[in-house]
């Protein structure tokens, strides 16, 4: 069970801005418990989506610091057009490193859907750890 919380809280971590590598502690972790597989799957997609989820959040309250016309200007300007051109579904990519975490701010920042964008963010997520279990499981 401790080592759910592990991966829960690593995953939470690596998904807001802070880097992290829950990918690394999610192999060591089926490495040593490989028949707890999925529940680790579970945790870090789980915990991974929620960081996301509180970096939509901070946009979201970053709406009233940022004017628009200075946010399209700057350096967000690629992120915010693709945003403007999928809409939620450009966060199916949220797990990527760098771009992911700006997709999530930037969705609160332009008031998305914050259902449809925790169900974008979920399953992009989801995917990605299950990857990356089967590839420590040897499955591909």
């Amino acid at each position: 069970m401790s080592s759910l919380w592990l991966m829960f809280s690593a995953a939470f971590i690596a998904a807001t801005l802070l880097p992290g590598g829950s990918e690394v502690l999610l192999v060591a972790l089926i490495n040593e418990a490989a028949d707890s597989w999925l529940a680790l799957v579970l945790a870090a997609t789980i915990g991974n989506t929620l960081g996301s989820v509180t970096s939509y959040y901070l946009g979201s309250l970053g709406r009233f610091a940022t004017t628009p016309e200075a946010m399209a200007k700057g350096r967000y300007r690629h992120s915010i057009s693709l945003i403007q051109r999928y809409g939620y579904w450009s966060l199916l990519l949220a797990w990527m490193p760098l771009i992911g975490d700006l997709l999530c701010l930037l969705a609160g920042w332009m008031k998305l859907s914050v259902v449809k964008s925790t169900l974008m963010i979920l399953i992009g997520k989801g995917i990605r750890y299950l990857l990356v279990a089967a590839i420590a499981l040897h499955w591909l």
